[in-house]
């Protein structure tokens, strides 16, 4: 059967029930079966209302009578509630006023605390105060020629260098195997035969060897040596003038002192700095009295001999002009009882003084610095930093203020690690041979350790501030920071020293001078001074005859002296 039979079949029965229902409807059965069932029903709903309207009537008694139980009770817990609550607040108020005291009490202990605080405060900052100035006061106390610019001669309780050398029980003198160094022997000036004793001459148990045992006295003896010219003297009969033969050059006065005497008072006065009056009585005693030469010419010997190496000036001038590396420092002095400067600038074998009234570029103007081109080693004195074309910072200084750190920044690490390294990388510097360049990868290590060290210094420092009464250590940090390529160049460059020392020295020898006449009585005499130190000191580093080479200068022009 097909798809739309089945649905007609399907609505054919369903019209016909429809139709079964109507028929009934309308016949009237149908709807008094519906109104007898309904009657039925509504009774039936009636006696369940009354049974629920029951129910509910008694739930409501029951609802009345547990309300007053719970009235009851809750007037009962309300009372009890009011009585723990009135404990409870008598309980609070103790409570309160005992807050209230112990409010008081740790009000007071506060101020208390506050006030011990504050006087804690106080005492500490004193203590710190006290601890930075007791550093400052041993740093002071502690300062010497090792470990700040102090020289030895300042300190009268200088420290006695250690002998590191540990005893090898060998007896004094040359060892076996030593080649020996005899002294020196002269040309004699006389013989004297000694001799042989009659027990060797005489005796057959005796031969003569044929070899002479010579050995030799050595003693100085002055000896004036007078040279008098002598000429006859003519007068002209018309006009009555007295007239004689020329004179050498030089001999002008009835007695005129020559070279070899000059030179010797002049080295006693200004390289051994004898005082003018020991110069007179010395050069008195070794002639027995023949020779008593005034202080005033010996005290004019300087100013002569700086007129007569004007040549040598300019000369040195010049070459420390062209010099790739010149040394250079200041120095104070004294002048009519006012302090002064003293400048050198120095190569290996020039050197050269010049007085000052100021440091700085005043001071620098008429040197060989105000012109220089070069590279120029010093002390860390800024002004010369605007000279020359580079610079080298004395190394010996930094280790010496590292010293002064380490021992008054014991707790600190970078400052001896920074002074070995100084030490080693000049020690790596002076071992180099002659005219070798250092080692580019060795330089490399050297500089990243001087950065290292640096670093530590820097976390050091930050861990720990310096204190406001010691910043000497803090401030070497910063400067070794700052001027790193001032203080390695000594790597770079094989001309130039790790140090300012040959300056250092040169300074010393008037240092030496100064003690010797206190002061100086006018820039005139000190300049003459340092004229004639400058040419000692290059005659000095030539290895020249120093004593010869003076007597030749004066020797020269003596008439224009």
């Amino acid at each position: 059967m097909s798809i739309n039979s089945e649905h007609n079949f399907y609505l054919q029965c369903t019209v016909k029930s429809l139709k079964n229902q109507v028929k009934d409807l309308k016949s009237g059965k149908k709807y008094v079966e519906l109104r007898s069932e309904f009657r039925n029903q509504l009774r039936e709903k009636d006696r369940g209302i009354r049974k629920l309207k029951q129910e509910l009537t008694d739930a409501h008694g029951q609802i009345i009578t547990v309300r007053k139980n719970w009235m009851q009770i809750f007037e009962d817990i309300e009372k009890e509630h009011k009585k723990e609550l009135g404990e409870k607040e008598r309980q609070i108020e103790d409570l309160e006023k005992r807050a209230l005291r112990a409010e008081r009490q740790r009000d007071e202990a506060k101020d208390k605390l506050t006030e011990k605080n504050r006087e804690l405060y106080q005492v500490k900052t004193e203590l710190e105060d006290e601890k930075g100035k007791n550093q400052k006061l041993m740093a002071q106390l502690n300062k010497d020629y090792e470990n700040s610019s102090i020289p030895s001669s300042m300190k009268p309780d200088k420290k006695n260098i250690p002998n590191s050398r540990k005893p090898t029980g060998k007896k004094p003198g040359a060892q076996v195997g030593h080649e020996g160094h005899s002294r020196k022997k002269h040309e004699p000036t006389r013989t004297v035969y000694i001799s042989p004793p009659e027990e060797y001459v005489n005796n057959s148990n005796y031969k003569e060897t044929g070899r002479m045992i010579k050995k030799q006295e050595v003693n100085v003896k002055i000896v004036l040596d007078i040279t008098e010219y002598t000429t006859p003297e003519f007068r002209k009969l018309d006009t009555g003038q007295r007239v004689h033969a020329k004179f050498p050059e030089g001999i002008v006065n009835d007695v005129n002192y020559g070279g070899t005497i000059k030179s010797f008072a002049y080295l006693l006065k200004d390289y051994c700095n004898v005082s003018i009056e020991k110069v007179q009585e010395f050069i008195a005693l070794v002639t027995d009295d023949e020779l008593n030469i005034s202080t005033g010419m010996i005290s004019g010997l300087s100013k002569e001999f700086s007129f007569k190496t004007e040549a040598e000036k300019k000369k040195a001038f010049c070459d420390l002009l062209v010099s790739p590396v010149m040394n250079t420092d200041f120095t104070n002095t004294r002048v009519n009882g006012k302090t002064a400067q003293v400048l050198v600038c120095a190569t290996s074998d020039i050197a050269m003084y010049f007085a000052r009234e100021h440091k700085g570029h005043d001071g620098i103007k008429g040197t060989p610095v105000e012109d220089y081109q070069g590279i120029l080693v010093h002390d860390h004195d800024k002004t010369f930093y605007s000279y020359g074309t580079n610079h080298q910072e004395c190394m010996a200084h930094p280790q010496r203020y590292l010293k002064g750190s380490m021992d008054n920044e014991p707790k600190l690490k970078w400052n001896k690690k920074m002074r070995e390294l100084i030490m080693e990388m000049i020690h790596y510097r002076n071992s180099l041979p002659d005219n070798k360049d250092t080692d580019p990868e060795i330089v490399k290590q050297y500089e990243d350790r001087y950065l290292q060290v640096l670093a530590l210094a820097k976390e050091e420092y930050e861990y720990e501030p310096p204190s406001d009464y010691y910043k000497e250590g803090f401030n070497l940090y910063k400067r070794l920071f700052e001027y790193k390529d001032n203080h390695l160049l000594f790597l770079n460059d094989i001309r130039v020293p790790a140090t300012n020392n040959l300056s250092e020295r040169l300074l010393r020898n008037h240092k030496r001078k100064l003690r010797q006449v206190i002061t100086f009585r006018s820039f005139d005499s000190l300049s003459y001074l340092l004229d004639s130190m400058g040419i000692i000191a290059s005659l000095r580093a030539n290895d020249k005859n120093l004593y010869a080479e003076v007597t030749a200068i004066f020797d020269r022009n003596i008439m224009q002296s």
